[in-house]
């Protein structure tokens, strides 16, 4: 079933856990992620992500998010993740996504805050529910360190105004994680992350959670962070299963890909403590 995102995060923020947060590129991967989800009797953020047009293009991806959000017999949130073009993102609203992400964390504040109403009254019209970035996550391979790499850590004071001129549903904040793959150790500023959470009401969201470890990652789930985003490490997952079995044909290679999301994911399920969904 189709839900949007938003009594979701409440009862994550009230008993602190996160929602898993991956995105697919295809049908398999889509599927797999329904599959153990629906294996855990749990909810999941199905988030697919502009950039990723050049694997999956829209119109393909409206198509299979909405077939299997639909038929799933737990909550599925369809998150349009990373969106930048605004009439992509009116477009997702108009075609079935429930939940949108606008990232104009780049811009200036005042062009973030510009860009974000826009977006938020659009969708709040239409009974969707935006999501956006304050601060800068950056990329895994300009990581080196924590004082050495492309991320604009989220100010408090700027938070609570964002949020005060924006109304936006979700904020995702940048404490230390990046996008991609690491060449050194994140660091997370927990401080920051406490800080922030005491600062707003409106729940918080995590990107870069790949190769984040999983005693970072669940102390953000069991924080604060109320969505961590999946998505390297699922499908470095899927390629290390598909070097376990050696596949000569294709559907054993398919097999292997589908075993690979899944375990992946249903890890993380326990890394993020979303069990407590049904405490």
């Amino acid at each position: 079933m189709i839900v949007n995102s938003k009594e979701l995060f409440k009862t994550a923020r009230k008993r602190d856990y996160a929602y898993p947060a991956p995105n697919y590129v295809d049908q398999l991967s889509a599927s797999s992620y329904i599959a153990v989800a629906e294996k855990l009797n749990l909810p999941v953020i199905l988030a697919y992500a502009e950039a990723h047009q050049k694997y999956l293009s829209f119109d393909e991806a409206v198509e299979i998010g909405l077939y299997y959000a639909k038929k799933a017999k737990v909550p599925v949130a369809l998150h349009l993740d990373h969106g930048q073009t605004k009439e992509l993102i009116f477009e997702a609203i108009n075609r079935g996504f429930k939940s949108v992400m606008i990232d104009a964390s780049s811009q200036r504040f005042e062009e973030n805050v510009r860009q974000t109403r826009e977006i938020v009254a659009y969708a709040h019209e239409r009974g969707a529910v935006v999501e956006a970035e304050i601060g800068h996550v950056g990329g895994g391979d300009e990581y080196k360190d924590s004082g050495n790499n492309d991320n604009v850590y989220t100010s408090v004071e700027e938070a609570r105004r964002f949020v005060e001129l924006t109304e936006v549903d979700s904020l995702a904040i940048s404490i230390g994680t990046a996008h991609g793959a690491y060449k050194g150790t994140p660091v997370i500023d927990f401080t920051r992350l406490e800080e922030v959470r005491k600062a707003i009401e409106t729940p918080l969201v995590l990107h870069g959670g790949s190769s984040s470890g999983e005693y970072n990652l669940s102390r953000c789930a069991t924080e604060g962070i109320s969505k961590i985003n999946i998505y390297t490490d699922l499908i470095t997952a899927a390629a290390k299963e598909v070097e376990t079995v050696y596949p000569c044909d294709y559907y054993t290679l398919k097999k292997a890909l589908k075993n690979g999301y899944e375990k992946c994911l249903e890890h993380y399920y326990g890394v993020f403590k979303t069990f407590r969904y049904r405490s």
